[in-house]
């Protein structure tokens, strides 16, 4: 792994999981790791009760735009966290898979939407464990 570890967040539509997973991980890392997000069929905007879950607390994605799944993105970064939607990301060697299965937001309710956030923030938060030294974990 580099210096500065990168993680990149996959779901199909980048509309939600995926967005709110990368602006949790940017959050807690403070410009420590490197962070994305794509999607094999981006949709036009982000997802709006995503947008307001995230906002609840403290986090604005509101200008956050869906992006394209590439080869390139997949190459530069040193774990892929596909979000549980089937995704396949192209595999390289040396790189870290995650799959984390979790309810799909679209098309729920802010309360649903809620209980995917909070369960996503759990999981950056055991990842960017995993990622940075005990020092710097706690910096």
């Amino acid at each position: 792994m580099s210096a500065k570890p990168s993680v990149l967040f996959v779901c199909v539509h980048n509309a939600g999981r995926s967005q709110m997973a990368a602006a949790w991980l940017a959050h807690f890392a403070a410009g420590r790791v490197e962070v994305r997000s794509a999607g094999s069929a981006p949709a036009d905007q982000v997802n709006p009760a995503a947008v307001e879950a995230m906002k609840e607390v403290g986090i604005d994605i509101a200008s956050a735009t869906p992006k394209i799944l590439s080869y390139d993105a997949v190459e530069a970064s040193d774990v892929c966290v596909t979000m549980g939607c089937g995704d396949a990301c192209p595999v390289f060697p040396g790189k870290r898979y995650l799959d984390w299965k979790l309810d799909d937001p679209a098309g729920q309710g802010l309360e649903a939407v809620r209980a995917i956030r909070d369960d996503i923030k759990t999981r950056v938060e055991a990842l960017l464990a995993e990622l940075l030294p005990e020092d710097e974990a706690k910096a």
